[in-house]
């Protein structure tokens, strides 16, 4: 198992740098695919994180033989909840969708009223 923690983003340009460099390390490499979606899981998790949840506390990358894996942690208790999704692209809705869609597993912990960590799993 290999993971590694990266300072809590900004934006979710920081989240999509580091999810690439640690997946640049990996050996053997994940497929293209496998990082491409990562990187996209971490980007909307962030972005998500930071525009509703009063942003990133935490973020962190892990991988296995079969998996790769994003951990977001964030302020609020609030789980993400899917919006019907703004077509003229105003107010969004498409990001809880994609990262649902992306993942083969998502699992939501709730730390009382000191927030949550989303974890994102998808195949390598």
């Amino acid at each position: 198992m290999s993971s590694a923690a990266a300072p809590p983003p900004l934006r979710a340009a920081d989240a999509r740098e580091a999810a690439a460099v640690f997946a640049a390390k990996l050996s053997p490499a994940p497929s293209t695919r496998a990082v491409q979606n990562l990187v996209l899981l971490s980007s909307e998790l962030v972005t998500n994180a930071i525009r509703y949840a009063g942003g990133v506390t935490a973020l962190s990358f892990g991988a296995d033989q079969g998996a790769l894996h994003v951990r977001v942690v964030d302020p609020s208790p609030t789980h993400p909840q899917c919006r019907v999704p703004d077509l003229t692209g105003r107010t969004g809705g498409f990001g809880w969708p994609m990262v649902l869609r992306l993942a083969s597993h998502v699992t939501i912990h709730r730390h009382g009223s000191r927030g949550k960590t989303i974890l994102a799993t998808l195949a390598r």
